[in-house]
């Protein structure tokens, strides 16, 4: 039976976060240069060949992953695309099972030999475009990945297990990865990483993010650089002083809190006390006053008692973050808390605890918007949405944080470039601008 997949298509499908993003990017980017017409996300995906990039760090996400998989195994069984390749996290850790129980799949890869799949179409690989993607994103910003792996040792992180310690970059490498970005028509940039904190300490033997954000931010053409995933523990004050000092540098930091009791960060092995914590969110807000802080908590963890919540909730009215987001504890094989605790806290509780954190920060969020109100902003646009065009300002990054509307009856605003927008109203979680 002849295939009814589209030849000379190549559709990728990426789950997961920004760092799964810019797998996805570099390898389609190989593929463009082969002369093949690729797709990314489509709304069919039917192509000669098909790619799942796939993610395997919590419950929910492997889940997800698996259906897909499966979704796209049927339609491989029915000849309705070509060549199947399964990468990333998920495959990564569960190769060999994956293997045995979905045999539709041609071939799974992990996520370091992803650029395998081109030898297994006949094609070599290009060594020279190994620092250029073909964007997902608008063509205004991009995610740099500054580092891969981990060297924690969270007891209910999976991460280092898939994608074991951390291996920094060169910082020529990034440089010139930026420019040729630049060169292309990028002005924002969103540095990513596992670990922030740590970059260059394995490679140059001492924390390097400092002068990679000052280095990067001499680039002629990079208008917003954005940091992403710092760690609490040994954190770089030193990036405090750039952030400050330079005005393509966000005045934003995600930094992954998890919690703030001395009992649950134990148990987490966070590393890192309550105090600590509480004197780390001062000193940074104290070196740049204007900052907007993203953390995570996560809640459910076994040996979390209801003061340990009562604790936390008060941590998140005390420290009022301006982004925040609660997810809830998933027992991943392998970790630590797998092999060391037990399980016994209902999903039902550990959902109302997020729901809880979840609504104190609506309120806060709220209350933070509406001092906004009169003020004048420098706003990225993205999208045009509706009657809207949707913007961000430096304090927000794609996807995850509040946005800014302005009426699309506003003359001169375009899509991927930036203007000052006046806030004239706001919502829980965005603001209205003109």
């Amino acid at each position: 039976m002849r295939s009814s997949s589209k030849r000379g298509i190549v559709d990728v499908v990426t789950l997961g976060c920004s760092k799964n993003l810019v797998d996805s990017e570099q390898l389609m980017r190989q593929f463009d240069a082969l002369g093949y017409q690729v797709r990314h996300d489509a709304e069919k995906p039917d192509g000669e060949i098909v790619i799942v990039n796939t993610c395997g760090f919590i419950g929910d996400a492997k889940e997800e992953s698996i259906n897909t998989i499966l979704q796209f195994a049927d339609l491989r069984k029915q000849n309705k695309i070509g060549k199947l390749f399964v990468m990333g996290c998920l495959s990564e850790r569960y190769l060999n099972e994956l293997s045995l129980e979905i045999p539709e799949v041609d071939k799974f890869y992990g996520k370091f030999n992803y650029t395998d799949i081109l030898k297994e179409i006949g094609q070599e690989y290009r060594a020279d475009l190994r620092l250029e993607r073909k964007l997902t994103t608008p063509n205004h910003y991009a995610y740099i990945k500054i580092s891969e792996g981990c060297n924690r040792t969270c007891s209910y992180c999976a991460i280092p297990i898939i994608t074991g310690r951390h291996r920094s970059r060169f910082i020529e490498d990034i440089e010139n990865e930026v420019k040729g970005l630049v060169a292309s028509g990028v002005k924002e940039f969103q540095l990513i990483a596992q670990d922030l904190s740590y970059y260059g300490q394995d490679r140059y033997k001492s924390l390097k993010l400092a002068e990679l954000t000052e280095r990067l931010s001499d680039i002629q053409g990079v208008e917003w650089l954005r940091l992403h995933y710092a760690y609490p523990t040994q954190f770089p004050y030193d990036i405090l002083k750039v952030m400050r000092e330079r005005d393509n540098v966000c005045n934003y930091l995600d930094i992954a809190l998890q919690h703030v009791s001395d009992n649950m960060l134990g148990k987490m092995r966070r590393n890192i006390t309550s105090a600590q914590t509480y004197e780390l969110i001062d000193k940074i807000r104290q070196e740049v006053p204007d900052i907007h802080l993203r953390t995570t908590l996560l809640l459910g963890h076994p040996g979390e008692t209801e003061e340990d919540v009562e604790e936390l909730k008060n941590f998140v009215q005390k420290v009022r973050f301006e982004r925040l987001g609660a997810f809830a504890f998933s027992n991943e094989e392998g970790t630590y808390a797998y092999k060391t605790y037990e399980d016994n806290i209902p999903d039902e509780v550990k959902q109302n605890r997020v729901n809880e954190i979840m609504s104190l920060q609506q309120t806060i969020s709220a209350e933070i918007n509406q001092t906004k109100i009169g003020k004048t902003l420098k706003v990225m646009i993205d999208r045009v949405e509706d009657e809207y065009f949707v913007g961000r300002t430096e304090y927000d990054s794609p996807e995850v944080d509040p946005e800014v509307l302005i009426p699309t009856s506003t003359e001169g605003v375009r899509q991927g470039e930036f203007f000052n927008a006046r806030i004239f109203d706001a919502t829980d979680f965005d603001l209205y601008g003109n």
